[in-house]
């Protein structure tokens, strides 16, 4: 889909009520049984994202324990526990599922055509194979989708470029979760290449492995890191935050929790309101519409969060410019 179509097909969506009014009585009894709902997360357990799909579940009748049951399988960022996460949901006798993430989605397509899937991601999923076609996806797949265009990643050099002017290496935190996903690589690469930026990846697979993925950042000669999206990224913010600045390396994050826990800066899509979209489409597919009928939906807002407290920490000025187009600025 062009860029000028997939705008036109934003804009249509923006008037999508997200919250609809609760039926009377409980949806169990209107419904005559109480819904099993799959949610595989490539994230850790008990985490904002999860609460806020949750809550716009309520909000649209359906209440865990009541009307619904939501069996939750967490991935923490680890590609090689999907499969079994996976099979264990197909086994349930699931009514619809929710995925977060490239890897668990194309693994719930691949197990099964029946279950109505809606995944949740921040990459194309056209370039990933999800789905061929946007507005009607078809079969028993949709969902939402945080990635507008391969612009994002250019911006999000862009801004770093203007907080750091000398800036000519950057290193890329990449968790193992993401081998094999080369569409993102290649617009950042593409981005990088715009800027007269060189990248540099770094490999993690669990938290202690960040230490020396900075040191071999730094080694390298880096003056910044980008962060790619991810269980592992979204899971540990904290540990990549503090890690980065004990290396002297400003972040620029595909997730805004990193900045919210002393990153440098995020320029991201809002998750919440992600989760939110999320459970409107569950609502609608389990009133009866069928998945492959409902859009796969990209959301068109991105946030910018500012750590201001860690750029006094590192020594970098905040240009006002910049500043002036924050979302959010963490004194």
């Amino acid at each position: 889909m062009s860029g000028m179509r997939r705008r036109e097909f934003i804009s249509m969506l923006g008037g999508v009520a997200i919250m609809l009014p609760a039926p009377r009585g409980t949806l169990a009894q209107q419904l005559g049984r109480v819904r099993r709902l799959g949610y595989l997360t490539t994230a850790a357990g008990d985490n904002p994202v999860d609460n806020a799909f949750e809550e716009a579940l309520r909000h649209l009748g359906w209440v865990q324990g009541q009307s619904i049951r939501i069996e939750h399988r967490y991935a923490s960022g680890r590609r090689d526990a999907v499969p079994s996460l996976v099979d264990e949901l197909v086994g349930l006798g699931l009514d619809a599922w929710v995925t977060w993430g490239p890897t668990e989605s194309l693994a719930a397509k691949r197990a099964t055509t029946q279950i109505p899937l809606v995944c949740m991601i921040l990459w194309d999923p056209i370039d990933i194979g999800l789905v061929s076609n946007l507005p009607h996806p078809g079969g028993n797949v949709t969902g939402v989708t945080g990635l507008g265009s391969i612009e994002i990643f250019a911006k999000r050099l862009q801004l770093l470029t203007e907080i750091v002017p000398s800036l000519s290496r950057v290193a890329v935190l990449v968790s193992t979760e993401q081998q094999g996903s080369t569409g993102p690589r290649d617009a950042l690469a593409r981005a990088a290449k715009s800027l007269n930026l060189e990248l540099h990846e770094v490999e993690v697979k669990v938290p202690s492995d960040l230490d020396a993925a900075m040191r071999s950042a730094k080694d390298w000669g880096a003056q910044g890191l980008y962060t790619f999206p991810g269980g592992f990224t979204f899971s540990f913010p904290k540990q990549i935050a503090d890690a980065a600045n004990a290396y002297h390396l400003p972040t620029v994050n595909s997730h805004s929790e990193i900045a919210l826990a002393g990153g440098l800066l995020a320029y991201s899509a809002d998750l919440k309101e992600m989760a939110r979209r999320g459970a409107w489409y569950i609502d609608k597919i389990l009133r009866g519409t069928p998945p492959g009928d409902l859009p796969f939906e990209q959301v068109s807002k991105y946030k910018l969060v500012i750590n201001l407290s860690t750029a006094k920490a590192l020594g970098l000025t905040i240009p006002p410019g910049v500043l002036a187009i924050a979302d959010e600025v963490i004194e």
